[in-house]
């Protein structure tokens, strides 16, 4: 089968297109290729078609076979759909789990893509949570998301404290995606652990976001928001603020194709 592995922005994807490939198959086939030193490797797994004359069809598997949706993958795959030709305006929409999400190819390898709404950002919930974690957020940008300021993010320990935080009955039972943050100089830098690779990844989307609307909202950032993923990759987040969550959110980053090939299944 012929794939694609996309980047955005270290956040590494396997893109499959055509085949009408079923749920079940695509579940079974997302560990197997994403497998690191086995396989291809990847974070998690695309499966992109054409939905009409300005749509694409996007579906997200995590690398242990779990759907979600993602934001950098979703921006990863306009880019593919656009570079490939699949796609022939700049400007068209995303069919995501999460609904239909406007995209733009800003330029060669830069995607800015539609979030869905926040309905509301949490503070002050009640849980037992590791020592030194004094504030949290709590809100869903497609996917639950924990923001956690911190003042040392290299010293984090993201993996420890990332799991501690990830299965907390406060976020519920299906748990969430922990970031952490720091502010300086006007760029909040961003460390995350995702639910479904179970590990800290370069950089993930729906948790910049969450991150972005985290600090704005709570005042200690104004839109857009500038930050900094793992990777060293710069992305910006746009939002208005919308009652007790934020709405009108697009992000923008990077988004490439860093090989193609074929591999036996």
């Amino acid at each position: 089968m012929k794939f694609w592995k996309m980047s955005g922005a270290g956040n590494d994807f396997v893109l499959l297109t055509g085949g009408r490939l079923k749920t079940a198959a695509l579940k079974k086939m997302a560990p197997k290729l994403c497998a690191r030193k086995l396989a291809v490797g990847a974070d998690g797994l695309l499966y992109v078609n054409g939905a009409g004359k300005d749509a694409v069809s996007v579906r997200y598997f995590n690398s242990d076979g779990s759907e979600a949706f993602c934001g950098n993958g979703s921006r990863c795959s306009a880019w593919w759909a656009y570079a490939g030709g699949l796609m022939k305006r700049k400007k068209f929409l995303l069919k995501t789990i999460s609904g239909d999400l406007p995209a733009e190819i800003v330029s060669a390898e830069s995607v800015r893509m539609r979030m869905p709404d926040v309905p509301e950002l949490r503070t002050g919930l009640k849980g037992k949570y590791p020592a030194g974690i004094k504030t949290l957020y709590f809100l869903n940008t497609g996917v639950p998301h924990v923001v956690v300021p911190v003042k040392d993010l290299e010293g984090t320990d993201v993996r420890g404290l990332g799991r501690a935080l990830r299965y907390n009955k406060a976020f519920g039972g299906e748990g969430a995606n922990v970031n952490f943050v720091r502010t300086r100089g006007g760029v909040a830098a961003v460390r995350t652990y995702e639910r479904g690779v179970e590990d800290e990844t370069l950089a993930c989307g729906t948790g910049l976001t969450a991150s972005a609307v985290a600090l704005a909202l709570s005042g200690r950032a104004g839109s857009p928001v500038t930050l900094s993923a793992r990777s060293g990759d710069k992305f910006k987040v746009w939002l208005q603020a919308a009652g007790r969550g934020a709405s009108g959110i697009w992000i923008q980053g990077p988004a490439k194709t860093v090989f193609e090939g074929e591999i036996k299944l």
